[in-house]
């Protein structure tokens, strides 16, 4: 039977052509965007939702920069909370919950509480939440009886510097400088704790004007859920913990186990913001629309260390799939989020380009200081290790977690895993990243990523074309 086969396009396929450019410098074009109608990034970034990619320590380097991380979802529920509240208690203006302890509370008890938190000073309060001190480590250091109640040596309230729940950031700062302090406690009328303030908070709002924050002031990040088991239980823990967003993390975001939990999703928390995938057609893109989601990850197999087009046959290329997906939001709210595929800094300018919103990137983090996982040395370089969330050591990794190692031999890989070079802080190659996309929307005359999408010409190349775009006759220099 003779089949029309249509053909389908990725990023080595095109070219965007140069237009008259009223961008006198690439520090002139603005990458704000949008991951959904809520949340509002400076960057187009976003950390992938991978064992070997985001965890708290990416997800703040992420908000810092502008971007946003995406919290794997491969451990327990309770871990993933504390690596959400170590984003969103990161730093704010308003820290809502902080640490408290109750006065008759003994030393031997807070010394756990430090060690598990990672924090070293309480507020002190009573029943009614009245604050009545703060104890740090310096007030129990040379302390011998741990048996001690935290009231006979915290700082009383007397000594504290406190302000009222009207307090600008302005003036918060003014409060620090004059009093040489670490902490601002908020409170009410009656005395009742209310929020704290930390220096700390003040100096890296100065710090990272760009950083990605909700209204409150705290660092924002994402968190993944899957769509069978406790999928429901963790998406409310995190978000309670403070997630913005929540990624329903399925390779074939079409399946009906995906859609299902998408609208159970949404059912269950209607205010939340949703983001489905992955699909790479237009007809997917309908389908998660209709399910409820405010963003829809686009990729079916482009990530470099993603099999699962030569284990199952099945993909679409990934300019093609972001096309296709863009047409289908066409006149709606929903963003699209353009994952994996791209091999060169170029290949997000094409995919924002195409009318994606964001892209989710992988391999460019791994290996940086931020990732998850020790730093490995070999022949004197230093690596760290990136693996496809469905190769085999992840699925194995997760199946000896609930003691299933009996099922290790059905395991079908559809990813691989690899040494990254180890590459230093993300935010160097966020700064190359978004200094390639500047230059990129310049020559395409864009001053915004919407005037991008608005004027961007694309061009079919053939591979001498792609040949000749690389670097070629020469020896570079390591």
């Amino acid at each position: 039977m003779t089949r029309n086969i249509p053909l389908a396009l990725t990023y080595d396929d095109v070219l965007l052509t140069p237009l008259r450019s009223k961008v006198r410098h690439r520090a002139d074009a603005k990458t704000e965007t949008e991951l959904t109608k809520k949340i509002k990034l400076q960057i187009p970034l976003i950390s992938a939702n991978m064992d070997t990619v985001t965890e708290s320590k990416m997800a703040i380097a992420m908000a810092r920069a502008g971007g946003l991380g995406i919290i794997h979802r491969f451990m327990s529920i309770e871990d993933q909370v504390k690596e959400v509240e170590a984003v969103t208690r990161f730093e704010g203006f308003l820290i809502d919950d902080p640490y408290m302890i109750k006065p008759d509370k003994t030393l031997r008890h807070i010394v756990s509480k430090i060690t598990t938190n990672s924090v070293s000073s309480y507020l002190v309060v009573d029943g009614d939440k009245k604050l009545l001190g703060i104890i740090s480590r310096r007030d129990f250091i040379f302390e011998p009886n741990m048996n001690k109640r935290v009231d006979q040596v915290m700082t009383p309230m007397e000594k504290l510097i406190t302000a009222k729940t009207t307090v600008t950031p302005q003036e918060a700062r003014k409060i620090f400088a004059k009093h040489k302090i670490e902490k601002l406690p908020i409170v009410d009328n009656k005395g009742r704790l209310k929020h704290l303030i930390t220096a700390k908070s003040i100096e890296n709002s100065e710090q990272y004007p760009q950083a990605t924050k909700d209204r409150k002031g705290r660092l924002r990040c994402g968190a993944a859920v899957g769509v069978v088991g406790d999928y429901l239980e963790r998406a409310e823990a995190v978000l309670k913990a403070g997630s913005d967003v929540i990624v329903v993390d399925v390779a074939h975001g079409q399946n009906q186990a995906s859609l299902s939990a998408i609208k159970a999703l949404r059912k269950k928390f209607p205010t939340a913001q949703i983001v489905g995938g992955n699909v790479a057609t237009a007809q997917g893109a309908k389908d998660l629309m209709r399910a409820g989601v405010d963003a829809i990850k686009v990729g079916i197999g482009p990530g470099g260390i993603c099999s699962t087009r030569t284990v199952t046959g099945v993909g679409v290329p990934q300019l093609s799939a972001i096309m296709d997906c863009v047409k289908a939001t066409k006149g709606s709210s929903i963003k699209v989020i353009a994952d994996g595929g791209t091999n060169y800094p170029g290949d997000i300018t094409k995919a924002l380009a195409a009318g994606a919103s964001t892209i989710m990137l992988a391999g460019w983090f791994a290996g940086t200081e931020e990732s998850p996982g020790e730093i490995i040395v070999r022949k004197n370089k230093r690596f760290k290790v990136h693996r496809g969330s469905a190769s085999f050591m992840s699925q194995a990794d997760r199946t000896s977690r609930i003691g299933n190692t009996a099922s290790l031999n059905a395991i079908v890989p559809e990813g691989v895993e690899s040494l990254m070079e180890y590459k230093g802080p993300v935010s160097e190659i966020i700064y190359q990243l978004i200094g390639s996309l500047r230059s990129g929307m310049s020559y395409c005359n864009a001053f915004t990523i919407k005037e991008l999408q608005k004027n961007a010409k694309f061009i079919r190349i053939t591979s001498a074309g792609w040949r000749e775009s690389l670097t070629h006759n020469i020896k570079e220099i390591y």
